[in-house]
């Protein structure tokens, strides 16, 4: 982790020295080429995985996609790249990517020494551990000596870390790569337990040969926000990725779908007419068409009907919505006012 952070400083420091660098802002940069650059996991059920084809699917997927909708109008202007938990923070600083929609929690440290930015949640985890039920294990209390397998570069190494040292708890790290690796060391008895974000296991866990071998365990030990980052100083193109993301929340909030925002234009609601751009300039406040947000929107539609078809009632995994439900239905999803 500290070698990440120690690369992508040196990075951000080296793009800083010149004033010329952020002279002209991501979203023209993108503009000009004609396609979005996504960082993407290379296969995380639910968030982005291929098909045959090389079609990709998920939460984090459509979120780039609804992006590219309202930069260009179109959501298939946008290129996948899969990034690993190494080199996802610097593929920002050095321009491989536009924006990264991998996975990746928020923190201090990120957003104040990686020369990248936050924009906004796009969901809300935290990270668990996961057993064998053969083993018995109803409690993270009860891996007290036990082999863990995690990954390097990402916040589990730390939380695992601190979760056990503070409660007097010992416990032996097995470092893999990724988590592919990760669940092959575990379904090899090579570590007792497994951890990732909440999320991550229960995909995992799906492409097991037994899913219902495996459980997680209750505790969450961490809070982890989950969102897009983009490079430092391009404040603009922020602005575009965490305005489209909030315009898919603020959409479900008004009962907006992708079947029925085309009768929405109609709307005399001053909040929908705001956001689908049939009153006033929102868009060309972003450097938008004013129907950035109806083309997001048309494209992928809102966050809960992205939720349930990548994770929610609609897909294998069933997740149920907890914390990523509207605030107004007990959960923390809340945009900003259009106004």
């Amino acid at each position: 982790m500290k070698k990440l952070i120690a690369t992508a400083i040196i990075g951000a420091g080296v793009l800083s020295t010149s004033a010329s660098v952020y002279a002209a802002d991501k979203l023209e940069e993108v503009k000009a080429r004609g396609v979005m650059k996504c960082g993407i996991h290379p296969g995380k059920a639910g968030f982005s995985t291929p098909d045959t084809k090389g079609n990709w699917t998920g939460l984090d997927v459509e979120l780039c996609k609804a992006v590219a909708a309202a930069v260009f109008g179109d959501a298939s202007k946008v290129e996948f790249i899969t990034m690993n938990s190494r080199n996802r923070l610097t593929a920002l600083v050095t321009d491989e990517i536009d924006m990264l929609a991998r996975s990746t929690t928020f923190t201090a440290t990120r957003d104040g020494l990686n020369g990248v930015d936050v924009t906004t949640p796009w969901f809300y985890d935290g990270q668990a551990l996961m057993v064998k039920k053969e083993l018995g294990v109803n409690s993270i209390e009860e891996l007290d000596g036990a082999t863990i397998c995690t990954y390097p570069g990402t916040t589990s190494e730390k939380n695992i870390n601190d979760y056990f040292e503070s409660r007097g708890l010992s416990y032996k790290a097995l470092i893999v790569e990724g988590s592919a690796e990760s669940t092959a060391a575990y379904l090899a008895n090579r570590c007792d337990a497994v951890t990732n974000d909440a999320s991550a296991l229960a995909a995992d866990r799906q492409g097991m040969p037994d899913p219902s071998a495996n459980v997680i365990l209750p505790e969450r030990i961490s809070k982890e926000p989950l969102g897009a980052y983009v490079k430092q100083g391009n404040d603009e193109w922020r602005q575009v990725v965490t305005w489209t993301a909030m315009a898919l929340i603020e959409a479900e909030e008004q009962g907006i779908t992708q079947d029925n925002v085309d009768e929405k234009l109609n709307s005399t609601k001053p909040d929908v007419m705001r956001l689908l751009g049939t009153e006033g300039s929102l868009g060309k406040n972003f450097g938008l068409d004013d129907k950035w947000a109806y083309n997001a929107i048309k494209a992928v539609g809102n966050y809960g009907e992205i939720f349930d078809r990548n994770l929610g009632k609609d897909s294998s995994l069933k997740f149920d919505r907890g914390l990523n439900n509207l605030y107004t239905k007990g959960g923390l999803l809340y945009a900003y006012p259009f106004r």
